[in-house]
């Protein structure tokens, strides 16, 4: 007697939800188990923050530009989806990242690591750090380890090993950039936990770092197959549209808006306007301010702990110029700006240098970033308005004062999920919480990784656990 289908509906379009849609209908062909996957997505398009645009042979990203390949999420799905051969590397030789220091752009000191100096020469002659800095870093080597498990913020921990200065130069505009947050309030555990473990077991930051590189070298660690970052040739959104296309077994619904949703007996019902859809398994991958809505009438407390975890909103424009109109070498990937500065921006992507293909020839394209924790107010700005203060920004900066070509400005209204200090402990109550729920998932960038890799991995994680939940629910008593 053939086996009744499984449902299983997955709430939002994004790359988690694509994910999860993914894998579970690629386990459930390899085992031969029927099942009914639903996705419903408010917006009229998929993708979530991932958005490409092609503008007269510019690609332009509307939000990420990149993933990262140490965490594997991201490269086993493109494997999965056979798109190894698109994957674009970054630029092998002009690899800079700058820092706007009392407005230059000076070089971060080779070999750092985010905000570690994994390079004792080039830290000591970089002009980017005071005397008074580099000392104070320095210590860093003779202050014992904390011994306290509580989380702190990422600018007390790194404020605690490195100095002030270090908050300013690097925990503030790199590591909460990141997040597009704010240092003092952004957890270190949840967000950076390789350093809080570094210090654990070396003491030492600097120690770890240095450590860590003899080994490899002692170890004839070769060079890896890729580059940190890679993106897509024709955009990440090719991914998305490569999901879609796989995804010939999940009846996929946009323009979709989740009004309501109703734990039953056995399943949940899940309502957009006049359609009602019954299922066995329910994944909500949206913002949780979205989420709360939904829950609140059957579980205000796992509604209340949603409601805890803020966002922020920011802004990316893309600017593209004639090469023979710009007067900088465009020589690394971009530079960031501490609060210090002052500036209406957070940071500049330097495009075309950083990856291959991004802009016509004789041309260049440069990415701006605005908005944030501490400046989310410029978004109230109209797209020329916000043209025009970016342009302003870049000529104060760069020295830029030509026309551009091509202008694409992108809105992120509270996209950008904010890890607060205790967000792990957050997190853990809320899938305490939800298991009082058999069939309910709740994943994304809200909960344990906000990049692309982060948020695949999420997906596939949600998949495996919906699968054997399904096949407990199967199983004859």
């Amino acid at each position: 007697m053939p086996q009744t289908p499984k449902k299983v509906i997955i709430v939002g379009g994004g790359i988690t939800g694509l994910s999860t849609a993914y894998f579970l209908q690629e386990a459930a062909k390899k085992e031969q188990r029927p099942i009914e996957l639903l996705l419903l997505e408010a917006d009229s398009r998929l993708g979530g923050k991932i958005t490409s645009e092609r503008v007269d042979d510019f690609v332009i990203e509307g939000g990420p530009d990149s993933f990262i390949t140490q965490k594997k999420g991201g490269m086993a799905l493109i494997q999965a989806l056979g798109l190894m051969d698109r994957l674009v590397q970054t630029h092998p030789v002009n690899k800079s990242v700058y820092i706007l220091s009392r407005g230059k752009l000076l070089p971060m000191p080779q070999g750092f690591n985010l905000m570690v100096p994994g390079q004792l020469m080039p830290f000591a002659l970089s002009p980017l750090i005071s005397l008074p800095g580099k000392m104070r870093m320095g210590m860093d080597l003779l202050i014992p380890k904390r011994t306290e498990t509580a989380d702190e913020s990422i600018a007390s921990f790194v404020r605690r090993r490195l100095g002030e200065e270090a908050v300013q130069l690097f925990a503030e505009p790199i590591l909460a950039g990141i997040f597009a947050g704010d240092a003092e309030k952004l957890s270190m555990k949840a967000a950076f936990p390789q350093f809080a473990l570094l210090e654990q077991k070396h003491g030492s930051l600097i120690k770890g770092m240095l450590k860590r590189k003899k080994s490899a070298v002692q170890n004839g660690a070769s060079a890896p197959k890729w580059s940190l970052f890679v993106t897509m040739k024709d955009g990440l959104s090719s991914i998305i549209a490569e999901l879609k296309t796989k995804l010939d077994q999940c009846e996929i619904k946009t323009g979709a808006a989740v009004t309501a949703i109703s734990p039953l007996k056995t399943g949940y019902e899940v309502r957009t306007g006049d359609n009602r859809y019954t299922a066995d398994a329910l994944v909500i991958t949206t913002p949780t301010y979205k989420t709360t809505d939904w829950i609140a009438p059957w579980n205000p407390g796992l509604s209340k702990l949603l409601g805890k975890i803020a966002y922020v909103s920011t802004a990316t424009v893309s600017l593209g110029f004639r090469k023979k109109d710009i007067n900088h070498p465009l020589n690394g990937f971009g530079f960031v700006i501490p609060r210090k500065e002052g500036s209406e921006l957070m940071a500049s992507t330097w495009s075309s240098t950083k990856f291959p293909g991004r802009a016509p020839k004789d041309h260049v394209l440069i990415r701006l970033f605005a908005g944030g924790a501490h400046r989310e107010s410029i978004l109230e700005q109209d797209d020329d308005e916000l043209i025009n203060t970016v342009r302003k920004e870049l000529k104060r900066i760069m020295g830029i004062n030509a026309q551009p070509v091509v202008s694409r400005a992108f809105r992120w209204h509270k996209a950008n999920p904010q890890y607060h200090v205790g967000h792990l402990d957050r997190v853990s109550e809320i899938e305490k919480e939800s298991q009082k729920h058999p069939g309910l998932f709740l994943t994304g960038a809200a909960y344990r990784g906000v990049g692309i890799p982060d948020c695949i991995q999420q997906g596939m994680d949600t998949a495996e656990k919906i699968k054997l939940l399904l096949t407990k629910v199967s199983s004859p008593e």
